[in-house]
């Protein structure tokens, strides 16, 4: 009962990002910040992104990353069923994105996309993930290094998926590209 009310109270008092873990990944892509984010924004670029391996999907989305806009993922963790909700809380084309669990596996979760400018016409691709496990120091004691592990294999898959598809389609994603993709590109 106590842990059900704290897990459903979380939202309600986010914490400060600078007690949360840091992730940070950077790919470089030879295609300009708005082409970066105009992919991102494709409607079904984030089913494209979510790890094959990964028993996870889209059931809700607005098609949008405008600030306000709901994303709910569905799937499971092992046995343990998930519904991941998170709004965009930030939202500067062609430089930034901002998500924020509202409710799902995380204690805490603010994902940050960044698109930065090369300097020689192509992009910095950096996302910034900040979180915390649930379940406190005893959570962090047991499972930091599983999802840093996690964090780590699942954003080398989406750079590579994003890098691959933007490079290949120059301003927009070519249907080859699109091919790949529901191929699962690994």
């Amino acid at each position: 009962m106590i842990l059900r009310d704290a897990w459903r109270s979380r939202a309600l008092d986010p914490k400060p990002i600078d007690s949360l873990q840091r992730f940070v990944r950077e790919v470089h892509i030879k295609a300009p910040p708005t082409v970066v984010f105009r992919f991102h924004e494709s409607p079904k670029a984030l089913e494209k992104l979510i790890p094959p391996w990964e028993n996870m999907r889209v059931a809700e989305s607005a098609g949008s990353l405008q600030v306000g806009t709901l994303v709910v993922l569905k799937g499971r963790v092992g046995p343990v069923p998930v519904r991941w909700v998170a709004r965009h809380t930030e939202y500067d084309p062609p430089h930034l994105f901002v998500d924020r669990q509202e409710s799902g596996p995380f204690a805490a979760w603010v994902h940050c996309h960044q698109f930065l400018s090369d300097g020689q016409g192509g992009t910095i691709l950096r996302d910034e993930v900040n979180y915390a496990v649930p379940l406190g120091i005893l959570g962090q004691w047991l499972g930091d290094w599983f999802v840093r592990r996690k964090l780590e294999v699942m954003f080398a898959y989406r750079h590579e998926v994003t890098k691959r598809l933007v490079e290949l389609g120059g301003n927009s994603v070519r249907p080859d590209a699109r091919a790949l993709l529901s191929k699962g590109v690994t």
